[in-house]
């Protein structure tokens, strides 16, 4: 095995991600346990480039490097504008951050990581590319992209609900109900509430052991 590779974004593909996001997993393809790295896209203007969040969670230093296009952030509420060639860092983990495409076909890769401490890739990646599989009828494709964010994340709770959505779908009802339960003691009642309505879980919703509210 060669001690390098070569990528383009296009041969790495994109994945949809919320709302109008598009993820190039990078860090995922090349399989980098060093830093975290990926890539977002947008076909059209007014398309998400990077998601409305901030880092406070994770305590992740961010820089976004505008490699193509042309993209407007928005920083804690103040715009920023990014055309290519632009890298915007942020130091803060607690800054909200947004950023949409001026220009079809804006790319931004996001790098991140919390200073001092060795990198653990980030859980979303694992649902990330698990519904765009479950979305397209593959549960039990959905289900081994969710098994495998485990590896890093043995306890977190949105792993287990995600994983409990999809064995529903698949028909393995006792599994899904196990792992609603668990996401529910990692994760507190939130996932109660998020159950009660989820179409993914119909199929168990009748079912006793189902948490109630």
């Amino acid at each position: 095995m060669k001690g390098w590779e070569v990528a383009t974004f296009e041969s790495i593909g994109d994945l949809p991600g919320p709302g109008t996001l598009r993820w190039t997993p990078v860090r995922r393809h090349f399989g980098i346990r060093a830093f975290g790295i990926n890539a977002y896209t947008a076909t059209e203007a007014g398309q998400d480039v990077v998601e409305e969040h901030t880092e406070e969670q994770l305590q992740h230093e961010e820089l976004y490097v505008v490699v193509a296009g042309h993209a407007r952030f928005t920083l804690d509420g103040e715009e920023v504008d990014a055309p290519a060639g632009s890298l915007v860092f942020l130091r803060d983990p607690a800054v909200k951050r947004a950023a949409v495409a001026i220009e079809p076909g804006t790319t931004v890769l996001a790098l991140g990581g919390k200073p001092g401490e060795a990198y653990v890739p980030s859980a979303w990646e694992s649902w990330f590319a698990a519904t765009p599989k479950a979305q397209a009828g593959d549960a039990e494709g959905a289900i081994a992209e969710i098994e495998s964010g485990f590896a890093d994340h043995p306890e977190h709770p949105m792993l287990f609900y995600n994983l409990a959505c999809f064995e529903a779908l698949a028909g393995r009802s006792d599994n899904a109900l196990e792992h609603l339960a668990r996401s529910i003691e990692f994760g507190g009642d939130r996932f109660r509430g998020f159950a009660q309505g989820d179409e993914d879980l119909a199929s168990i919703r009748d079912d006793p052991r189902f948490p109630d509210t």
